[in-house]
């Protein structure tokens, strides 16, 4: 089985999977012990979950958008950017469904997609940074947009930007990244749910 996957992202997946195993056996085997305490064990095996998840976003994030857009190197650039700068943002990636009638009070921008643009939108004082940026194929569609909520969270951590890209994605199949302002962490939304990815 483990010569059929090809891909080294996939590879990585595979490997971490079995180390998590063997992680997971020998925590197994430690409770016989009397004495042992597995606080630490567990935090290191949170810690390699954690990798995992954001390595495999990562790789499915991309497989889900390379079919709509080629500019997925650019996008990924802009959300390191962003990140890394604690400046917070949101792109919704159109695919099949449209979503102008999902959308609100946006600016219409109607120019090829580059990094330099993403990033100057999102800049803070920007009267547009505020809102999400629409991308279809190419083309920045519209900035500042206002996107429905979603009302299914009720997690009191998830900020608007978050719960846009949930709303969006609940009732549409567009992809939403968004970049936290107080952290800086990065993750993306499709179906409905939210996923952290990782700048590698």
């Amino acid at each position: 089985m483990k010569k059929e996957i090809m891909d080294p992202i996939k590879k990585l997946i595979y490997d971490q999977l079995g180390n998590i195993i063997d992680e997971s056996m020998q925590l197994m085997n430690s409770l016989q012990e009397k004495d042992h305490c597995l606080l630490c064990e567990l935090e290191d095996l949170h810690k390699i979950f954690q990798q995992l998840q954001s390595q495999a976003s990562s790789f499915y994030l991309q497989s889900y958008l390379s079919e709509y857009t080629p500019h997925y190197a650019i996008l990924s650039k802009v959300i390191q950017h962003l990140s890394a700068q604690k400046h917070g943002g949101l792109i919704v990636i159109e695919r099949n469904d449209q979503l102008v009638s999902f959308l609100k009070n946006g600016v219409p921008i109607d120019a090829y997609l580059s990094a330099s643009l993403l990033e100057s939108i999102f800049y803070p004082g920007n009267s547009l940074h505020d809102g999400a940026v629409l991308v279809s194929g190419t083309k920045i569609i519209s900035a500042a947009n206002v996107l429905p909520l979603s009302t299914k969270t009720a997690d009191a951590k998830i900020g608007t930007r978050h719960r846009a890209a949930i709303g969006i994605t609940e009732s549409t199949d567009a992809i939403a990244l968004v970049v936290s302002e107080e952290t800086g962490k990065m993750s993306f939304a499709i179906n409905g749910g939210l996923y952290p990815f990782s700048s590698e």
